[in-house]
């Protein structure tokens, strides 16, 4: 197995060193990722969507947990409304390149005994003030959380104990919840997961991805949209750390393509091409990019990563 691809765009691994002796002990390791099905899928979902992909293609069993029970406790929609987007995830997972994974519907197993009562034995051994806290960055209405709320993470570090999983992927933010889940489950006579984080990125504007912003890419934006959203794009010339358009090249496009091209007129000095992030980031923190350039060869690629989920939509999947 290939470390370097394995860990690759990712902010944190805990414990990195578990990793590797996890990879070099077995030989088909595991790993699982949680998604509330709660609205469109856009380039922050792709992030883990990528990683996923990348642990695949390097030997690892993928379970992709469509988590449709937690959806309903973080007040996203009515059981019916969050089952309807769980199978609309699922097919949009699959077009983005994530095939021969196994997708699991949580209802299917979270309201079966022993699952109910090893959430039960959790919550004996978890604080109200550490629950609440390991929801900060997830919970929605959370000066005034639900009691469901709080069970959310209990049942997370089930999940993970249930499916049986080595590796626990997500976002930096569910890094609370991973941790509630090292630290709980060995109590309960499970092993702890090891947890992978990638980044949350940017937003198109530079702020925190929000939808109510609309500063998102998502799968349902048509190709013409996208480049008018790129072209609007927060792109500062000096910056690359906060720049969206270089985090969709490092998170989304490079991992995907060999080669990538910036094209440019031939009075700039015609079309580069670059084999990794690092040759585009010093080439355009050279000035030798302009953001314009960058903006519209990002949206080319974003739109051949997206096709496939557009031809599935206008075939009725």
């Amino acid at each position: 197995m290939n470390i370097d691809k394995i860990t690759r765009n990712v902010e944190e691994i805990i414990t990195l060193e578990e990793l590797k002796e996890l990879i070099e002990e077995k030989r088909d390791p595991s790993v699982y990722v949680g998604y509330e099905p709660s609205g469109k899928i856009h380039l922050g979902h792709m992030v883990t969507v990528n990683k996923l992909i990348d642990l695949k293609e390097e030997g690892f069993q993928v379970t992709v947990l469509l988590a449709d029970l937690h959806a309903y406790l973080n007040e996203k929609g009515t059981m019916e409304e969050v089952r309807e987007i769980a199978e609309y995830n699922r097919r949009c997972f699959e077009a983005l390149g994530l095939k021969g994974a196994n997708f699991v519907l949580g209802s299917e197993f979270q309201t079966e005994r022993e699952y109910v009562i090893n959430v039960l034995k959790l919550a004996r051994e978890t604080s109200l003030k550490r629950a609440r806290r390991s929801m900060d960055e997830v919970s929605r209405n959370l000066e005034n959380p639900m009691v469901s709320q709080m069970i959310y993470p209990l049942m997370q570090a089930i999940d993970i104990a249930t499916l049986g999983v080595d590796v626990a992927l997500g976002g930096i933010d569910q890094r609370k919840i991973h941790m509630l889940a090292r630290e709980g489950l060995p109590k309960l006579g499970y092993n702890a997961p090891i947890c992978m984080h990638t980044p949350i990125i940017s937003g198109l504007d530079g702020n925190k991805m929000s939808s109510s912003l609309n500063n998102f890419i998502s799968v349902d934006d048509g190709e013409e949209e996208i480049y008018s959203k790129l072209k609007k794009a927060f792109c500062p010339p000096d910056r690359v750390e906060g720049n969206p358009v270089m985090e969709i090249f490092k998170y989304h496009i490079f991992p995907r393509f060999e080669v990538v091209k910036i094209e440019r007129d031939e009075k700039f000095g015609g079309d580069l091409e670059f084999k990794n992030f690092d040759e585009l980031e010093k080439s355009y923190l050279s000035n030798e990019i302009h953001p314009l350039d960058l903006k519209n060869s990002a949206a080319r690629y974003l739109n051949e990563i997206i096709a496939p989920v557009r031809e599935r939509v206008k075939k009725g999947w």
